[in-house]
């Protein structure tokens, strides 16, 4: 009785994830107390730093959470850090968790704008190196003023959408009749050539537009969580914030474009398949009918959406307000103004954000155990006194080495609060500290397209609905951001050692 008991917790614990995943967090929770114990709190806590990048890197066998959350909990427990410093950490950091639980949950509610501009682009423009360099160009632009996950969902609700109305087609049904297009054993043998064609062309679509996230989002406050926090330590507003980051973010966003356009062109990486004609057609005739049924009303919801995305844009600009707060008015109006009134409506929206808020938090928590036990501080202090022009390339490939393996909101978080505190120590000065804090925000959101791991975006479009059914997996992403992995962190490293030097 007792071992069926101890196997079914052992089954409950971290759910669906692998027995040896499974063993290591329990491992490393044995391990963390005694460590503390023979060899002091400083090698338990690089210890405990390195387990939870452990959980970042293996964010697709369990979300990291629930792993992350435990390692977090064990070290305030035996004392690596306190209640009190995590609040503090938190209370600090309000504005960035207010964007989050308010901007991204926002920009759901323009869900439906975002769908129906992505939809005119893919039917409009006829060439695929067109359609490519306007995927990403509008995903970068949206994704600066906007948030980058909601732009990335918009665009996976857009393949998906797409690929059901074909695979329901070719299937022999009619686009109103219930089908499971995960499954393609009633695919007609004519249409598995074209099939296969459309996956590779939505594929190659998908990527280009998470890269274009990841362009935009470097550029402005909100385009990406750290941004905001990097921009709260640093003192800047929406505007300067943009104009600072310009000398490095514009040649990256110029160099994305051209590896889209060449990248196309070259049909290399798994790019430049182009849409079937036939697919086309079906899809032309399924966007038609859809135009057809669109009421008044629809309408309204339309224009309403449009005016209040140029109210964000300029309320962002002349910084009106916390960006949280903007966030917050967004959800008010649209919601008011197209009738969504039931809390269950609501609730919704707060799905995406909500998870990543809550897994913030447990970053700062590790934080508080880096910063109550000086874990960064020699390393810190090392580069301090290298060439004070080598520096800020020295941390834009430091960030972005550690992005692309854990998380880019938690590499930013450790190391724009080490260097806050070197500025308040007076260490370095405000000039030498907004140069670090440049290459900082930058390091972490150019290379980290390396691997799904460093985008938020890319861990979102990995896990999706759409991945398996257009034949998206961990490795082949990897392989496809490759070449623009390696353009924009070349450009990006070179803008940053002359523009900081």
């Amino acid at each position: 009785m007792t071992i069926s008991f101890l196997q079914a917790l052992m089954r409950n614990f971290l759910g669906n994830s692998p027995v040896w995943y499974k063993q290591a967090i329990i491992g490393f929770l044995i391990l963390n107390p005694i460590l503390l114990l023979v060899a002091g709190p400083v090698v338990t806590g690089w210890t405990l730093i390195f387990e939870f990048i452990f959980t970042l890197a293996l964010a697709l066998k369990c979300y990291p959470l629930q792993p992350g959350g435990l390692i977090a909990l064990e070290a305030i427990v035996i004392g690596l850090a306190s209640p009190e410093s995590v609040y503090h950490e938190v209370s600090s950091n309000l504005e960035v968790i207010l964007l989050l639980m308010f901007m991204v949950a926002g920009i759901y509610f323009m869900k439906s704008m975002l769908l129906w501009i992505f939809t005119i682009i893919l039917l409009k423009v006829k060439s695929k190196a067109s359609l490519s360099l306007l995927f990403s160009l509008s995903a970068a632009f949206l994704s600066a003023f906007l948030d980058a996950l909601t732009v990335t969902a918009v665009l996976i609700s857009v393949g998906v959408g797409f690929y059901s109305v074909y695979h329901k087609v070719a299937s022999g049904k009619h686009y109103d009749h219930e089908h499971d297009h995960a499954d393609d054993n009633s695919v007609e043998e004519t249409n598995r050539n074209d099939l296969e064609d459309f996956r590779a062309f939505l594929r190659s679509l998908l990527m280009h537009g998470a890269v274009g996230t990841a362009l935009g989002g470097v550029c402005t406050l909100v385009g990406e969580p750290q941004n905001l926090l990097i921009a709260q330590k640093a003192g800047w507003d929406f505007v300067e914030f943009f104009v600072l980051m310009a000398p490095i973010t514009m040649p990256v966003l110029i160099a994305g474009l051209i590896t889209c356009f060449t990248l196309e062109k070259t049909r290399t990486f798994g790019y430049g398949i182009e849409l079937p004609i036939r697919v086309r057609h079906i899809l032309e005739d399924f966007a038609a009918k859809e135009n057809k049924k669109r009421t008044l009303r629809d309408k309204a919801q339309l224009t309403v959406q449009v005016l209040v995305s140029i109210f964000l844009v300029l309320a962002l600009a002349f910084h009106l307000a916390a960006v949280g707060l903007i966030g917050l008015t967004v959800i008010v109006v649209l919601t008011a103004m197209n009738g969504i009134t039931e809390e269950h409506q609501i609730g919704k929206a707060f799905e995406e954000a909500l998870p990543f808020t809550a897994l913030l938090v447990v970053f700062f928590a590790v934080v508080s155990v880096i910063h109550d036990q000086h874990l960064f501080q020699p390393i810190i202090h090392a580069v301090l006194a290298m060439d004070p022009a080598d520096q800020p390339g020295f941390f834009f490939i430091a960030n972005g080495m550690l992005s692309a393996i854990s998380d880019n909101v938690f590499v930013a978080t450790v190391y724009i609060n080490e260097v806050s505190a070197a500025l308040a120590a007076g260490d370095i000065t405000q000039d030498h500290f907004d140069s670090l804090a440049i290459a900082i925000n930058t390091g972490t959101n150019i290379p980290s397209v390396a691997t799904p791991n460093g985008q938020a975006a890319f861990l979102f479009l990995l896990t999706s609905a759409l991945a398996p059914l257009i034949r998206l997996s961990y490795g082949r992403m990897v392989i496809m951001a490759l070449p623009y992995t390696v353009v924009m962190s070349l450009v990006g490293y070179t803008a940053v050692t002359i523009a900081l030097h």
